[in-house]
């Protein structure tokens, strides 16, 4: 399976990694409008440059895209790959519009290419077996649940480029670093009914919110408290996700959301209790996300089945960020029932 990479930036390195580690996978050709982008994947994997998409897209080698360009370019970049009938993985967001969003999906079913989002973080050892726990109901009816995203991004961070921090291209804490959290917390708890929710640019000289808190009600009457910041000092603190059920309550957390915290379920012993905790702790990465990503798109043409992120997952957790920016907006709680597409 060929792979080729669009815009060569600091997530590229990243799939480029995961293609190199994924037998019979290999990196062809990247695309970058500035060529010294570029020179590091052609010293290190071989790839032939490009910088005119159009003229890379007529390279019948490539089987599969990923764009990594700026939030902002996701939609025409993504429609563009999939009408050379190329597979598309696109980075988190999706889109930064519900329209680009659909815009992407439309085009990727009518040129019958498969469509994968990053959100690797649903692959990482303990937000794993937490799934299995609440698949298989060992918390019973579930009250309410939290996700907690309190990290530091400096001023020096959304300086490196002129598009970080900006509405147009990337968005605030919610759509670039949140929407993982966001992403998981609609995984376990399934779609929302309606959300209220305030932000605020407090710390950095950005256009986009740098710390924001909302709160959820789910579909199924469970309730969700967000709290999402890139101004704590001096480093990242805490990313964390809480489950509270009439049989269970568990959390995870550290600085990146990789051990389990706390976990006591009525119908998991002492014995099993502690293997879950030792084995994430050995070793709490796992395969990399964006490798299972990749993996499972291979997988999902070879089976011609959904990758397991597909397009409309993606597509959800946008909806999920953008009401609550129209919330915080508004100052008024925003349903979100009438507008979810499955």
């Amino acid at each position: 399976m060929n792979f080729a990479i669009v815009g060569c930036g600091h997530i590229a390195k990243k799939h480029a990694e995961a293609i190199q580690n994924i037998e019979g996978a290999k990196l062809i050709a990247v695309c970058d409008k500035v060529p010294q982008m570029m020179e590091f994947y052609i010293e290190r994997y071989s790839a032939k440059p490009y910088t005119d998409l159009t003229e890379m897209l007529r390279n019948d080698d490539i089987d599969v895209v990923c764009i990594c360009t700026p939030s902002g370019l996701h939609a025409p970049l993504a429609v563009d790959v999939a009408n050379a009938k190329k597979h598309v993985i696109v980075e988190k967001p999706i889109a930064l519009t519900l329209e680009d969003a659909d815009a992407i999906i439309e085009a990727c079913e009518r040129n019958n290419v498969k469509l994968s989002v990053v959100h690797p973080n649903r692959f990482r050892p303990v937000v794993q077996e937490l799934k299995k726990i609440v698949d298989e109901n060992r918390l019973g009816k579930i009250s309410h649940a939290n996700a907690t995203v309190r990290w530091n991004r400096n001023q020096e961070y959304y300086d490196q480029a002129p598009w970080r921090g900006t509405k147009a291209f990337d968005g605030g804490v919610l759509m670039n670093q949140a929407i993982h959290n966001l992403d998981l917390l609609l995984w376990f708890m399934g779609d929302v009914e309606e959300v209220y929710s305030m932000a605020a640019t407090r710390l950095r000289n950005i256009e986009a919110e740098d710390v924001s808190t909302g709160v959820i009600r789910f579909k199924n009457g469970a309730l969700g408290v967000v709290e999402a910041a890139t101004t704590i000092y001096p480093r990242n603190f805490e990313e964390s996700l809480s489950i509270f059920g009439e049989t269970g309550t568990i959390k995870i957390g550290g600085p990146n959301a990789i051990y389990f915290e706390h976990i006591n379920v009525a119908s998991l012993d002492d014995e099993t209790t502690d293997y879950l905790i030792n084995k994430v702790k050995e070793d709490p990465f796992g395969k990399p996300g964006h490798q299972w990503i990749l993996e499972d798109m291979i997988q999902a043409i070879k089976e011609n089945r959904k990758p397991i992120v597909d397009g409309y997952e993606g597509r959800k957790a946008l909806q999920l960020v953008l009401a609550f920016y129209e919330s915080a907006e508004k100052n008024q709680p925003i349903n979100l029932s009438v507008k979810i597409t499955n």
